[in-house]
């Protein structure tokens, strides 16, 4: 018998990997020794008595004692694992019970912390594109009506990437994008552009953008600072929820959005191929 072939799966009914290997080495005849357990199983000796011990508590074995000392068996696994199935599912019910006892206990909490915020609570700063990704992907997931967005390298996540941004613009929302038309210039971004376009997006090109730049709702505004050392590639992003403002950006988003081209147009003129499909 190999006595590892087991060994994880009885781990995942919750026995520790001592115990998985003492119950797999005591099938291995009708009874044991400690010491000969400690050796077929590769229990420390140190151990092998608590590890013993506990299985003989949580019955999955039983110990003979007779005048040459004590002797242990396995019992038989149909009834050892159900029981440890039935430990388990006790165990899981009682987690169940225990957060359903918390969520009722920290909602209330929760909610008050909401309550609370500081004169710039509305104000957040985001370095580095792992946590500029998280938090754009969670604007866009929580976009109800409308996305606008300024969108020029370096790309947090370029296009063809973006599988939040297509889901956003899968939900029918208005989303319009105002792309710098050096986008176009490589084939598999211009590509990630076009399935935008594809699943509804509507977009204009221009050749330059001033800033990178996302509207979300008329209520969140998230756009980068460029660091001021020259050379630097960290990337700062200011996450502002502020109607006003919003509104503001808005207005310029529409001169720039009425300044722009539309894809096919754009890639006429540069000379580039287009999926036909796409829409502007």
């Amino acid at each position: 018998m190999k006595l590892d072939a087991h060994v994880g799966q009885l781990s995942q009914l919750g026995l520790n990997a001592y115990e998985a290997k003492a119950y797999a080495a005591l099938l291995g005849k009708d009874s044991f020794t400690a010491s000969q357990v400690a050796d077929l199983s590769g229990v420390p000796r140190q151990r092998i008595y608590d590890i013993l011990a506990s299985l003989v508590d949580r019955g999955l074995a039983i110990s003979r004692p007779n005048k040459r000392g004590t002797k242990y068996a396995a019992v038989a696994p149909n009834l050892a694992l159900n029981a440890l199935l039935e430990q388990e599912q006790q165990r899981l019910s009682r987690l169940q019970t225990i957060t359903k006892e918390l969520i009722d206990a920290l909602s209330d909490q929760y909610q008050s912390g909401k309550e609370e915020s500081g004169p710039l609570e509305y104000i957040e700063v985001l370095r580095g594109a792992t946590a500029i990704n998280q938090r754009f992907a969670e604007i866009q997931e929580h976009c109800r009506e409308e996305i606008l967005v300024l969108t020029k390298p370096p790309y947090a996540k370029p296009p063809q990437d973006n599988r939040e941004g297509i889901a956003t613009v899968k939900r029918k929302i208005r989303a319009c994008s105002i792309y710098e038309e050096s986008v176009l210039l490589d084939d598999e971004t211009r590509q990630g552009v076009a399935a935008f376009l594809q699943h509804g997006e509507e977009a204009r090109f221009v050749k330059v953008l001033p800033l990178k730049l996302v509207i979300v709702d008329e209520e969140i505004v998230m756009f980068a600072m460029e660091d001021p050392i020259v050379g630097r590639s960290d990337m700062t992003i200011m996450v502002i929820e502020n109607t006003q403002l919003a509104q503001l950006l808005k207005l310029a988003f529409d001169a720039i959005w009425n300044s722009g081209e539309t894809f096919e147009a754009a890639c006429e003129r540069l000379g580039l191929p287009y999926n036909q499909l796409a829409r502007a």
